[in-house]
């Protein structure tokens, strides 16, 4: 584990260890069932809830921790160096729940806040379209007022928490204008009886197969007005913007972990098994790719670190976080498939947590904005 960082103090290390102890002795014994199923049981947000390990930045009138971002980020990190990618909170605690935070009135966040901060609800967030990725401004999902509702009609694809949400935030379009000035969000609490409102399949992914990632249909899903995020119609994508930067570092969070398991485990193995009469660790390659994977694994907990320490203080701007997103995201793949590449044969075998990093990484290269995209987002900045 690397040193403690300058952004954290007695407090987040005390939820860290809070934190790794849910993930060992809660979590993992229930993984086989997680993958088996598609999705975790919810028994385990609640769970979460009871410890206080869900809502830790949100204002403590609203049921939250009324701490900040450093205490959604140890729980990341120990979710990653526990092998865990069944619990969805970097969607439902890091991203969904500043929607609400950020934009709801003071009777949204009192009727919504608490019962996410309990594990009581799971919260999801529907963005991605089949026709529409990285270009938000593309969607077709259309909410049409009606008197005191508005009529939602569309669908969403690859919703982390699809399955098991009792609250989502659909981003649709409310007005007839082009792009970004039509979209809103629409905050819709949905069971599986709720008319209108059907959950498609559980996706089957190539990593992270414990998690739930799903379809939604909306098919004339009534959502009272009063549900709208914000003022007025037309700020979603607005809205959108603002905190897609969030989502970009936890994501960068993710994958920077995911670097630290994944050297800090080959490390050990290669001490460990022996080839040609001598530890693995002993050849003059393995010792300078670990060299290398370590260098990698070094630079990029600095630069995380530095971008943690400016969104705390409220002064990350987009430019950053998507240079952190891309960057170590890339340099995640390519220390994971260099890592395995160490462990021969057994690397790939399932049973070996390399293989469960290789496949797991893959995707932060493409969700919360492709690195193509954070590419382009840099640039316009220089």
């Amino acid at each position: 584990m690397p040193a403690r960082p300058r952004w954290s103090d007695d407090e987040t290390e005390a939820v860290r260890e809070l934190a790794a102890t849910y993930f060992t002795k809660d979590v993992l014994p229930h993984q086989p069932e997680h993958v088996e199923q598609g999705h975790p049981n919810l028994s385990l947000y609640a769970r979460a809830g009871e410890l206080g390990l869900l809502g830790m930045s949100l204002p403590s009138e609203f049921g939250g921790g009324g701490g900040t971002f450093a205490h959604e980020a140890v729980l990341i990190e120990e979710q990653v160096r526990a092998g865990d990618t069944s619990m969805g909170f970097a969607v439902h605690a890091g991203i969904v729940s500043h929607y609400l935070a950020a934009y709801g009135s003071d009777e949204q966040k009192a009727r919504w806040l608490p019962k996410l901060a309990s594990g009581e609800w799971v919260a999801a967030i529907g963005m991605t379209e089949p026709g529409t990725g990285s270009d938000l401004q593309a969607i077709k999902t259309r909410a049409v007022r009606e008197g005191d509702d508005y009529v939602v009609n569309g669908s969403k694809i690859f919703i982390s928490n699809g399955h098991v949400c009792s609250l989502l935030v659909i981003v649709a379009r409310t007005g007839d204008e082009k792009g970004a000035a039509g979209i809103s969000l629409i905050v819709a609490e949905v069971t599986d009886d709720t008319p209108g409102f059907k959950r498609g399949r559980i996706l089957h992914k190539l990593g992270q197969k414990g998690q739930d990632t799903a379809e939604l249909f909306f098919d004339d899903l009534h959502v009272p007005v009063a549900n709208l995020l914000g003022p007025k119609e037309g700020q979603g994508f607005y809205q959108l913007m603002e905190q897609l930067p969030q989502e970009r570092l936890i994501t960068a969070v993710i994958a920077q972990a995911s670097i630290e398991a994944a050297v800090a485990m080959t490390v050990a193995y290669t001490k460990d098994r022996h080839a040609f009469g001598k530890p693995l660790f002993a050849l003059q390659n393995t010792r300078f790719e670990l060299a290398e994977c370590e260098t990698i694994a070094r630079v990029g907990r600095a630069f995380l670190d530095q971008c943690i320490e400016k969104h705390v203080a409220g002064e990350l701007d987009a430019t950053e976080a998507s240079m952190a997103k891309y960057w170590i995201t890339d340099r995640a793949t390519e220390v994971a498939d260099r890592c395995l590449q160490l462990f021969g044969g057994y690397g790939y075998m399932e049973e070996y947590p390399i293989s469960h990093i290789y496949a797991d990484v893959r995707v932060l290269r493409i969700l919360a904005g492709a690195n193509e995209v954070m590419k382009e987002l840099i640039a316009r900045s220089l």
